[in-house]
């Protein structure tokens, strides 16, 4: 390999290492493109204050609303709950401002960043990883977003209630009418492209904020307080359903919980690369991700608690609750809020990356709104709602499930950037073929195989819980830490590899 000229630059504080930018022409690359070419310095205008608002936006949704219901389902108080998400996001923030440094220093996509571990053509591989769970998650908040229109037009249409489910689908005329239009409102806006994201997340942020304390506030005043709920004991403790059984939930719990954003941290770059410097994103980040989803996460409790009081029963859906208003205005109001809230989290979270993915396959000739279009015909055919089947088909075999290729697409990516090249890239090599990250025909075996090495520990548990084939305890277990698994064996097994084999590269960084 060839030596990297950024090694003979001084070492300085990492978090303050100057704003790179493509000085040599690689436009007759067919690795190039204008959607994966770097973002030069004048554009990269993101400050803390818009990547607090990103995550704020992303994180106050419907499915941060809910989150807490599969937990305390499951066994634990309200507290244990929040408490357990909190503690997830702070985890999955690590990965993410490492995986970002990349995106902001260069102005690089999470596709390109991926070819200086996997090589130009096998960067493809995480790329697509990451763009197939992205197509899942816009499924979900597709089939969210279109329930708040079906549940809305159900007030003044009472018979879609009696409408018949289609046979084979599972949902009824009704459901898939609405699931369909608002697919359709996604895909208007993926066409308007990435301007359009921007405003509707500085949009969304407040707005959402605004009705969950409204929500939280009502909810209080109604129920004289907030309910039975946040008094009753977990079921964890001594004469519970699931007495001493905590720490086996608590760990397959947390493992969801950073599988939640396990799918940002790696994309994050597709961001991060408009923002201003390091001590933006970092800040940025820190203060929009754990205390937002917590916040959102407390609400929905909260306001779910005092549902007990004044409906008698738990009303965990924030849509159902919302039908029990019998204001016209207030409704509407508050079902086109969370039918926006529902649009602008899907395309930032769950189109830009895999928009880009795509993308990078043929970056001549798929474009980001081609790439924007795939993503959400794959959205459409997954069929998303048997992914909300019921909060183990949530939490076991979705959330847990796709965090075991994440996990390792992580750890090489944080060894390769920060153990071995030191945050330190040739970014015009990023896109020559005859460049330092072409390895053997564009593919880096070492990466590859550390990614299956890191996947392989998770695979027994992963089939005993899909009922594909029965595994002994040890790797049913294994399985609850799937993203921990994964990420640590894909990381040490891609250094060992790349000391064994590249020592050059090693060197060279």
């Amino acid at each position: 390999m060839k030596s990297n000229p950024a090694a003979e630059v001084p070492p300085v504080p990492l978090l303050y290492v100057e704003i790179q930018e493509l000085r040599e022409d690689v436009s007759a690359s067919v690795y190039f493109s204008r959607d994966m070419a770097p973002v030069p310095p004048a554009k990269r205008t993101w400050r803390a204050r818009d990547l607090a608002v990103l995550w704020i936006s992303m994180s106050a949704c419907v499915p941060t609303y809910m989150l807490a219901s599969s937990l305390i389902e499951q066994g634990m108080n309200w507290w244990q709950a929040v408490l357990t998400i909190f503690l997830g996001n702070c985890i999955v923030l690590v990965p993410m401002a490492l995986n970002a440094h990349a995106g902001t220093r260069y102005g690089i996509p999470f596709p390109v960043f991926c070819r200086a571990a996997f090589g130009l053509r096998g960067a493809n591989v995480p790329a697509l990883m990451r763009a197939l769970v992205a197509c899942g998650w816009f499924g979900i908040q597709t089939w969210i977003g279109g329930m708040a229109l079906h549940t809305l037009l159900g007030v003044w249409f009472p018979e879609w209630s009696q409408a018949p489910k289609i046979a084979g689908l599972g949902i009824t005329l009704p459901q898939a009418g609405c699931f369909l239009a608002f697919w359709l409102v996604n895909v208007l806006v993926v066409w308007n492209g990435i301007d359009t994201i921007r405003v509707l997340l500085n949009i969304k942020a407040p707005l959402l904020i605004v009705l969950g304390l409204l929500l939280l506030a009502w909810a209080y005043v109604q129920a004289d307080g907030f309910g039975p709920m946040l008094s009753q004991p977990s079921q964890f403790e001594p004469g519970g359903r699931h007495a001493g059984r905590f720490w086996a939930f608590f760990f397959p719990a947390l493992t969801a919980n950073v599988s939640f954003w396990a799918t940002l941290a790696l994309n994050i770059p597709d961001f991060s690369r408009y923002a201003r410097s390091q001590r933006d994103q970092l800040v940025g980040q820190a203060l929009g991700l754990p205390m937002t989803m917590a916040l959102y996460s407390f609400i929905g409790v909260a306001v779910t608690s005092a549902t007990v009081v004044i409906y008698d029963e738990a009303i965990w859906d924030p849509v159902q609750l919302l039908t029990r208003f019998h204001n016209p205005a207030v409704l509407v109001l508050a079902m086109l809020s969370l039918c926006l809230a529902t649009l602008a989290t899907n395309i930032a979270a769950n189109v830009v990356s895999p928009a880009n993915d795509f993308a990078h396959l043929k970056p001549r000739w798929i474009s980001f709104r081609v790439g924007g279009l795939i993503t959400a015909f794959i959205g459409l055919v997954i069929q998303p709602w048997r992914l909300l089947e019921s909060a183990e088909v949530y939490i076991l075999k979705w959330l847990i499930g796709y965090s075991l290729l994440l996990g390792a697409c992580g750890g090489v990516l944080i060894a390769d950037y920060w153990i071995l090249r030191r945050a330190r890239l040739d970014l015009a090599g990023l896109y020559r073929r005859a460049g330092p990250y072409w390895y053997s025909g564009g593919f880096n075996i070492s990466a590859l195989v550390a990614l299956a090495a890191g996947i392989a520990p998770c695979l027994p548990g992963f089939a005993d819980t899909m009922n594909l084939a029965e595994a002994p305890s040890f790797w049913v277990q294994l399985y609850d830490y799937a993203w921990f698994v994964s990420f640590g064996v894909a990381l040490f097994t891609y250094i060992v590899l790349m000391k064994v084999f590249h020592p050059g590269a090693v060197k060279a960084c």
